[in-house]
């Protein structure tokens, strides 16, 4: 894992065509807001790069610039090394955006019909109703469709392309539990299968279920990269959790936290703590020692940087 300041490059080798995403020293503001200031970052063939940081760091207005939406006020981007804007390097691929939106009177199977016009070689239309959960919904108008439903509809779209590269920014927000996990089962395939993707999300259980690779960004820059375990690795604290009526003085406290006779703590010395705790001669029970998790650690590592 690495501290970085903007950067998070890995090194590429070969023909530049045949790498997905390459950004370099790539700035955007809007008014007196800098939302991105300087980032780098090169996105390799087979990898799921996951973007994690608060509201307003910046993930969505780079996925923006990534796929072509917008232009960064300097610095470079090039998708399988040619211009995001440009037709040819669009059609190489697939997009759900975080606000996505469709025509509402036109039905569910027209607007895959014409999504999929614009590719030279496009997934069946069955095969993404199918693969997607949208079979029954196929004939509906979308704006009759309820939130999950368009999530699903935007994702699907975003495949339907067959494309090299996905830019999936938000794409389960609003979905239910079963459906969250089939379309990780349609991102891990689009891996397994040679593809790549950059994913943003606030649901930290789909970064760990899925992402190669993570990056860390806070107000326009890139401060931590490294992969799951890394990033958990990289402040150093294990959780430790135990019921008990009373809590003694114990060392190495970092964090604590209450609820009822619930006891939740964040140490970087747990077997100096567990020990003090057995030591101390309060009744405790259900003892449990595990590594914090991913959303811990970033919590843990927001309160750094505040």
């Amino acid at each position: 894992m690495r501290h970085l300041r903007g950067r998070a490059e890995r090194p590429t080798a070969g023909d530049t065509r045949r790498v997905p995403a390459e950004v370099r020293g790539v700035a955007k503001r809007f008014g007196a807001t800098d939302a991105l200031r300087g980032v780098s970052l090169t996105l390799g063939q087979t990898e799921l790069l996951a973007l994690l940081g608060p509201n307003g760091a910046g993930k969505t207005t780079l996925v923006s610039i990534l796929v072509g939406l917008r232009r960064p006020d300097r610095g470079t981007v090039r998708i399988f090394g040619g211009d995001p804007r440009a037709p040819a390097t669009r059609r190489m691929i697939g997009v759900t955006r975080q606000d996505a939106g469709f025509p509402p009177t036109l039905r569910v199977d027209e607007i895959v019909d014409l999504v999929r016009a614009h590719f030279p070689n496009p997934l069946p239309a069955s095969d993404l109703l199918e693969r997607f959960g949208l079979v029954s919904v196929a004939r509906r108008q979308a704006g009759g469709l309820s939130g999950g439903e368009r999530r699903r509809l935007a994702v699907a779209l975003a495949f339907a392309g067959r494309p090299s590269a996905l830019f999936l920014d938000e794409p389960t927000a609003g979905l239910d539990v079963e459906t969250r996990r089939a379309v990780w089962g349609e991102i891990r395939r689009h891996v397994a299968s040679g593809g790549a993707v950059l994913l943003t999300s606030h649901q930290f259980d789909e970064v760990e279920a899925l992402a190669t690779r993570v990056i860390v960004i806070d107000r326009g820059l890139f401060v931590v990269e490294g992969s799951v375990a890394e990033i958990r690795r990289r402040v150093g604290l294990t959780r430790v959790r135990f019921d008990a009526p009373g809590l003694p003085q114990l060392p190495g406290v970092a964090d604590l936290q209450r609820e009822g006779t619930t006891c939740r703590i964040y140490t970087r010395e747990a077997d100096r703590l567990v020990t003090a705790l057995a030591r101390s001669g309060t009744p405790f029970s259900n003892l449990e020692v595990a590594p914090v998790s991913l959303e811990e650690a970033f919590v843990a590592m927001t309160r750094e940087w505040a």
